[in-house]
């Protein structure tokens, strides 16, 4: 007898492999998803940084550095300082305290308005801690 096909039974099993293989594949996508998103809130917490410096180098010391220093606001060219649906941002930004040689600056995962975290990465804070005299700077937070 000559057999030109497949059985229902190899059919399903493909079926149920390439199942599994694009399940695992969706995970990983909003997992690398979220890692850019969180290296954007990166690079905007290091332009906030150099923001600081300047002030420093202007005013002499880097206590009066506040989030209109460093145009977060809610204005449309401004930082986000709150998560709104009209921004394009994933998170909103804040500069947490200031006391000579330390700026404290805040990046909080946006969580409505259609910016939630994709999959299973969870919604968090990423911290710069900035000493704007010696240059030393220490990341913390969570979720990214």
């Amino acid at each position: 007898m000559d057999r030109k096909g497949f059985t229902l039974l190899e059919l399903i099993v493909v079926l149920v492999i390439i199942g599994v293989l694009a399940t695992l594949g969706l995970t990983q996508y909003g997992r690398m998803v979220e890692r850019a998103r969180g290296a954007e809130a990166r690079a905007i917490l290091g332009d906030i940084r150099k923001l600081a410096y300047a002030y420093r180098l202007e005013n002499g010391t880097a206590a009066g550095f506040a989030a209109v220093n460093a145009n977060i606001g809610t204005g449309a060219d401004n930082i986000p300082s709150a998560c709104t649906g009209q921004t394009t941002h994933y998170f909103s930004y804040g500069v947490v305290a200031t006391t000579d040689p330390t700026v404290v600056i805040t990046a909080t995962r946006c969580t409505a308005g259609g910016k939630t975290p994709i999959g299973i990465a969870p919604a968090g804070t990423l911290v710069l801690t900035s000493n704007v005299t010696t240059g030393v700077d220490t990341w913390s937070g969570s979720g990214y």
